[in-house]
């Protein structure tokens, strides 16, 4: 009875869309916790071979890895001093030496998956930071940050800095092969009692036509996300930009036709970042806004949240940012047996924009809180899924791969083929996607559940059991933007 139950709700979960064939499954795998700060070379490399492994087996596909929490970098630079949640100390390297954000790029690609670099662009030093390097912009530019609740933030009114970032980021585009350059959901600081930003005077002294110092501080993040997206595209336009704000943009009490029926933070009003216009405009190639909290929040529903940014976020792919933990503690409103993870999921399904989930955290997804990953390995990412496609930035589909052959090996029975021919980054093949369907059987690349593979490689070990059962592989291949070609079919007995 109960294996007739799972099968019933396995139907349900295809039926009801929750199966895609492409779909962004990512996981913010952040370093300002301190989840590495001290650890060996040896110990990092192990732990985050251990997330990743346990990852892919999850279904995730796309990694956002944080490089430069503080004006600092989890990479080798010239620009920003080694981060102290690498080594301990800000400006120590880390030894035995290594780059975490060349080595992860390479482990993830290994995999399957993308790697996004993931940057905090204003915030200059955290709370809890207590020295920083002499090469640290703080300690070069005293005047480029103002001190807000103990922390140091680039001054958003200035040009230099959004030059500087800009500057940054290009040298993390220009030299490493990253698939995404990702901000998160710190622009002006969130506000805190008694604290005030320290920019009256040059507002006063530039005010640069706004009557109204909320429009003045937007208008100065605006300018930078522009320049930005501009810097990032023009040096390699198939690197994905992307953003993660705060859950809500507007609360219906602040603006009655657009807002949300939330009472909580805003981007527009709180932080000045207007991540409408952005998304609008086509400044980002995705938004991943934090939805985090439980459906039936007294302040900040997950259903009413949801709903709004598919309605409002849809110019740009639309990935919902996930928090595991909260997900599990909090019971289905309908169901007291469950926690929320199905009704969710069921969420999404019904969103006509939402292509997309970002956990919070990859370590919760690793340590299958509440039994997290494990629903989403049988059920919900049950199967292999390409990327979202960006047609805004590159519709045409690679040639498929060509002399198509199974082989015996001394490592077993394999499936071989070649790159396709590619004259640039448009329809240059990048990975494959390797089908497997029985010999009388329709061959339906739309099919996610026949995906047997998503490699780098241009080989699949074959299943060989007693060389009787007869079966069909399909082969395409994927460009950098996931654009698929057709398929080279091969037929082979296993």
């Amino acid at each position: 009875m109960r294996r007739f139950s799972l099968l019933l709700f396995l139907v349900f979960v295809v039926l009801s869309g929750h199966a895609r064939k492409r779909e962004f499954r990512g996981a913010w795998i952040q370093a300002v916790n301190g989840q590495f700060q001290g650890l060996s070379t040896e110990t990092m490399q192990r732990t985050l071979l251990q997330q990743l492994d346990a990852l892919q087996r999850d279904g995730v596909n796309a990694i956002i890895f944080q490089v430069r929490p503080e004006c600092d970098a989890l990479y080798e630079s010239k620009i920003e001093p080694w981060s102290r949640f690498l080594t301990g100390v800000q400006g120590r390297a880390p030894q035995p030496y290594w780059d975490p954000l060349a080595w992860m790029i390479d482990q993830c690609h290994r995999r399957g998956m993308e790697l996004h670099a993931w940057i905090n662009p204003y915030r200059a030093k955290t709370k809890g930071t207590t020295a920083l390097a002499a090469s640290h912009i703080a300690m070069q530019r005293p005047n480029s940050y103002f001190v807000y609740d103990n922390q140091y933030i680039l001054n958003p009114a200035l040009k230099e800095n959004a030059d500087y970032i800009c500057r940054v980021a290009d040298d993390i585009v220009s030299r490493y092969d990253i698939d995404g350059f990702h901000i998160d959901d710190y622009f002006y600081p969130y506000p805190v009692a008694g604290q005030v930003i320290p920019d009256q005077r040059q507002y006063e002294a530039n005010r640069g036509g706004f009557t109204n110092i909320g429009d003045w501080r937007r208008n100065n993040v605006n300018l930078f996300v522009k320049q930005l997206s501009e810097t990032i595209h023009k040096r390699k336009p198939w690197v994905k930009f992307g953003i993660s704000p705060f859950g809500i943009y507007r609360n219906q009490s602040s603006d009655p036709k657009n807002g949300s029926a939330t009472k909580g933070l805003q981007n527009y009003d709180d932080l000045y970042a207007d991540v409408i216009l952005w998304v609008n405009n086509g400044w980002v190639d995705y938004c991943v806004p934090q939805v985090y909290w439980q459906i039936g929040h007294p302040t900040a529903d997950y259903a009413t949240l949801i709903k709004w940014w598919d309605k409002y976020a849809s110019k740009r792919p639309l990935f919902i940012g996930e928090d595991v933990e909260r997900t599990v503690k909090f019971p289905d409103l309908n169901n007291p047996n469950s926690h929320q993870l199905p009704a969710k999921r069921q969420l999404h399904a019904q969103m006509h924009h939402v292509s997309g989930t970002v956990l919070w955290y990859a370590k919760a997804m690793v340590d299958n809180v509440g039994n997290y990953a494990t629903v989403m390995r049988d059920t919900y990412w049950r199967y292999p899924a390409l990327q979202p496609q960006m047609p805004f930035i590159d519709s045409k589909s690679p040639k498929k791969p060509r002399s198509v052959k199974a082989v015996w090996t001394s490592d077993g029975y394999m499936l071989f083929w070649k790159q396709p021919k590619g004259k640039s980054w448009h329809d240059e093949a990048r990975k494959y996607v390797v089908y497997q369907f029985a010999a009388n059987e329709h061959v339906d690349l739309n099919d996610e559940s026949k995906i047997v593979a998503i490699t780098p490689d241009t080989y699949v070990k074959l299943p060989y059991d007693n060389g009787t059962v007869k079966y069909n592989y399909v082969v395409t291949a994927l460009d950098r933007m996931s654009n698929e070609s057709k398929g080279k079919k091969k037929k082979v007995k296993l």
